[in-house]
């Protein structure tokens, strides 16, 4: 999708502080962080949210939550860490390209 600042970020169109990437896969810092260690997992496939999956895009679910196995492993701060994905825009979802917050570094509640 050309206008989803996400996938701008993920064809370079716009600069972020990458984390990690593989393949299909990009971590970048959150611009407005919630706790000490704030990233986004995002698939490099445009998919809106979760009701917009289709079933070959569960494979991007289960690579998100190896990125965030591989974080937790990497990083000595995220060695317990939160995850939470607002699919939706009631739910609190304000990009609309599917990603799971990877937060760690304090106790926290919602996001």
């Amino acid at each position: 999708m050309q206008e989803c600042v996400f996938c701008k970020i993920i064809r370079g169109d716009i600069a972020s502080k990458k984390i990690a990437e593989t393949d299909d896969i990009l971590v970048i810092e959150d611009i407005a962080p919630k706790a000490p260690v704030h990233y986004l997992i995002i698939p490099k496939k445009h998919i809106q949210d979760i009701q917009a999956m289709e079933n070959v895009d569960f494979f991007y679910g289960s690579k998100m939550l190896a990125m965030a196995q591989q974080l937790s492993k990497t990083i000595p701060a995220a060695h317990d860490f939160k995850l939470q994905v607002n699919s939706g825009k009631m739910a609190g979802q304000i990009v609309m390209h599917l990603h799971v917050h990877f937060t760690a570094g304090k106790l926290s509640g919602a996001l």
